[in-house]
């Protein structure tokens, strides 16, 4: 499990990831492969999600239908901020169980999403918008619509990111990854979903020390990066460091990482990175 930084920490940033799996999870219900069936924790995926840390700043991207578990997992306590990539329900639908980060009556939580994926949670969660649940144990948002580069702070702490939304396409809705840099400097991106980027995308991730990708199987996919065509983007953009994620039950761990680029690796829940 990993553990919350304490205020005294001087630890440096750093991504747990709370999930890699695709949107069914794996093991997937009724599938008997060799993955699904596997005792090895790494091929053992709750949906895609990861929680960013600096200091006691604590973010989350995305909130799928396992946050709750996710958190009790990771020992998550606190949510400064959370940044949604797209509306699919793989994404969104552990929305609810950020109330426990919005208990009292004078509290609010920063969501930043597009406006497209805002109206999908709103259609979603009405209650939780509709402004008549401002009551203490309800989540009680404050929504923030991406429509180009913001910052997140902590101003106790006078720490400041600055997120670059990157556009890519994955199938029908619209769907965007994250460059978090701080003092103007490139730390990591995160697209989780996706099966081509922009070419706003591809230059904003030149040369980042890590990116965290799709890579849903070594087979091609209509909507997903295969494994190959992940390498392929982060070798064109020279990238330090490629992480890959959002993995079906096609992909087992221990025989597929082993034949990876260098500077390549699979991600597995519960990994943590400095960046």
């Amino acid at each position: 499990m990993s553990e919350p930084v304490s205020e005294s920490s001087s630890a440096p940033p750093r991504i747990t990831f709370l999930g890699t799996g695709t949107s069914i999870g794996v093991p997937v219900i009724g599938c008997g492969c060799g993955v699904c069936v596997s005792d090895d924790p790494k091929n053992k995926r709750l949906r895609s999600s990861i929680w960013f840390q600096d200091g006691d700043f604590s973010v989350i991207v995305d909130t799928g239908p396992d946050f709750r578990q996710q958190c009790l997992r990771a020992g998550i306590e606190q949510v400064d901020a959370v940044l949604f990539t797209h509306a699919h329900s793989d994404h969104i639908m552990g929305f609810d169980d950020l109330r426990r980060f919005t208990v009292w009556e004078e509290d609010s939580l920063d969501i930043y999403a597009t406006e497209a994926c805002l109206e999908r949670l709103k259609v979603s969660f009405d209650y939780v918008f509709n402004g008549e649940n401002r009551y203490i144990g309800y989540f009680k948002p404050a929504p923030q619509v991406i429509d180009g580069p913001f910052t997140i702070s902590d101003e106790e702490n006078d720490t400041v990111w600055e997120i670059l939304p990157l556009p890519v396409t994955h199938g029908k809705v619209e769907t965007i990854g994250f460059l978090f840099s701080k003092a103007g400097t490139k730390r990591f991106a995160y697209i989780p979903d996706a099966k081509t980027l922009s070419d706003e995308a591809k230059e904003a991730i030149w040369e980042v020390p890590v990116l965290i990708l799709d890579g849903l199987q070594e087979d091609e996919h209509p909507t997903h990066l295969s494994i190959a065509e992940a390498c392929e983007i982060a070798a064109e953009a020279e990238v330090g460091r490629l992480l890959m994620t959002h993995f079906s039950c096609r992909v087992d761990y221990q025989e597929l990482g082993p034949t990876l680029p260098a500077n390549a690796e699979l991600a597995y829940d519960e990994m943590v990175v400095e960046v």
